[in-house]
């Protein structure tokens, strides 16, 4: 199949293609980014194209596929964004922290149950809480990472013992 056969063949799905997304998707913006980024892939991929196999159920593995990847890259950012015209979610009081009298002593007396576990655990689940990775807080505690993900746990089970008290 020459490469302009190949492309054609392509075209001729896209309905279908475009029709495919709604399952991951009812936006029409996203569907159609997805679209064009499997059809990118598509022919940028071609040589993987078995030729005499079925072209269509190759695109819909490639969109799926896309679609998963893309969904999970979202996930990991967890960023929100702010698509008010005024901003509104910017400006809303954040409910979820400890800003009642009743929640900062509850917030106190967990931080006093975490100062109280042992030296060793403390450092690096303290580290981890604030956000560090794993590596990082390896590399500046210069231990193994094996070692930051073993003290991390027994920290947690400590942790969680002493609050089942």
């Amino acid at each position: 199949m020459t490469a302009l056969e190949f492309q054609h063949s392509i075209v001729q799905h896209t309905p279908a293609l475009e029709n495919f997304t709604r399952r991951f998707t009812n936006n029409y913006e996203e569907s159609q980014d997805l679209v064009q980024e499997t059809i990118l892939k598509a022919l940028t991929y071609r040589d993987k194209f078995k030729p005499n196999t079925n072209l269509k159920g190759w695109l819909y593995t490639i969109m799926k596929n896309t679609f998963i990847n893309n969904y999970r890259k979202v996930q990991r950012s967890k960023t929100m964004y702010d698509t008010t015209e005024s901003l509104y979610y910017l400006n809303v009081e954040d409910g979820h922290t400890f800003s009642s009298p009743e929640k900062t002593s509850i917030y106190n007396d967990i931080w006093d149950i975490v100062e109280d576990i042992r030296p060793a655990y403390l450092e690096p689940f303290k580290m981890h809480t604030e956000g560090f990775k794993y590596e990082e807080i390896a590399d500046t505690l210069e231990i193994p990472i094996g070692t930051v993900k073993n003290r991390i746990f027994h920290a947690r089970k400590e942790i969680q013992k002493r609050l089942n008290k």
